[in-house]
């Protein structure tokens, strides 16, 4: 009977489960395949009245905010993994000193609590490369301050996340679908490997039960490597959409920012920061991910169909 008691807490603990960004795009679509497995959810929230519609009672919402130290701890007490899905780009100009202070923050209270994993989605591109933006910078930024936390840290790197309500993705469907012809600037040929959004949530979803070991990076993506070019013609073909790209050498991206604010529902900013990183190649170099996963990521076209039929 004592060691009974004893062993409760312990199991409450590797059960309990917290997220963070669940009101973003990807921890919105988490949220629910968490729910529907048999553990102990919280989330963490600045606005908890306005995630409470969106989760079931038994989802714990707390009050809390990345860049508020003392708002973690108690969210992050008995929690033995802590989905950190956080990304401040569309909130600041000064994102990268905002998500580098949030990720610190964050880790420093997963420490303090005695968290045994993190799980974080961040970007594609080459650590060696000098011209690497500044938003692909800031999140292989992040991954690094996590896994030095001393806390188990998967950390996966995606390209162009493919899935009605993705911002990436959306940002191509308007202009696609809004501009007959296009002036198209050099990163529309630049290499990609997207990946479909339930992809992304099958290898978050199996992260949480990989057996315990040391901080791992997974690189994931499709199995096509394309160009953003090629994305916008395959959406255009599965939309019977008649499309001319115009490739031009002088389209910067600054003027790509403000060409991206003037035909889709993006701001400026947010836009600009995206088209530097599409500058970048962003192919996957390391496919451990599919030798430790079970998971077979579904093609662009299939990807591209699922989008549109959502």
């Amino acid at each position: 009977m004592p060691s009974t008691e004893v062993n409760k807490p312990q199991v409450l603990s590797e059960n309990t489960v917290l997220l963070t960004g669940a009101s973003g795009y990807v921890g919105g679509r988490l949220l629910p395949l968490l729910e529907a497995q048999p553990l102990a959810l919280k989330c963490l929230a600045r606005n908890p009245a306005k995630l409470r519609p969106l989760a079931k009672n038994s989802t714990e919402i707390l009050p809390g905010d990345v860049l508020n130290p003392a708002s973690l701890d108690a969210a992050l007490e008995g929690v033995h993994t802590a989905y950190y899905l956080v990304h401040l780009m569309s909130g600041s100009a000064n994102f990268e000193q905002q998500d580098r202070q949030a990720a610190q923050n964050f880790a420093d209270a997963a420490r303090r609590t005695g968290v045994q994993r993190i799980i974080y989605l961040g970007g594609l591109g080459d650590d060696n490369d000098p011209k690497l933006s500044p938003h692909l910078r800031s999140r292989h930024e992040v991954g690094e301050i996590l896994q030095a936390s001393g806390v188990e840290t998967i950390e996966f790197r995606a390209g162009m996340v493919i899935g009605a309500g993705s911002l990436s993705f959306q940002l191509m469907k308007s202009l696609t679908d809004r501009l007959p012809v296009m002036i198209c600037p050099r990163w529309l040929a630049t290499p990609t490997q997207p990946i479909a959004i339930d992809d992304v949530l099958a290898y978050l979803c199996a992260a949480k039960d990989l057996p315990r070991g040391e901080g791992r990076i997974f690189e994931i993506g499709s199995p096509d490597i394309v160009t953003y070019g090629d994305l916008i013609r395959e959406y255009a073909r599965q939309r019977s959409l008649n499309r001319w790209l115009i490739f031009v050498p002088i389209l910067t991206p600054y003027l790509s920012g403000l060409w991206l604010a003037l035909v889709t529902p993006a701001t400026y900013e947010v836009g600009r920061h995206l088209i530097e990183g599409l500058k970048n190649p962003t192919v996957v170099q390391d496919t451990q991910a599919l030798k430790v996963f079970s998971i077979s990521p579904m093609s662009v076209q299939q990807a591209i169909a699922r989008a549109i039929s959502s």
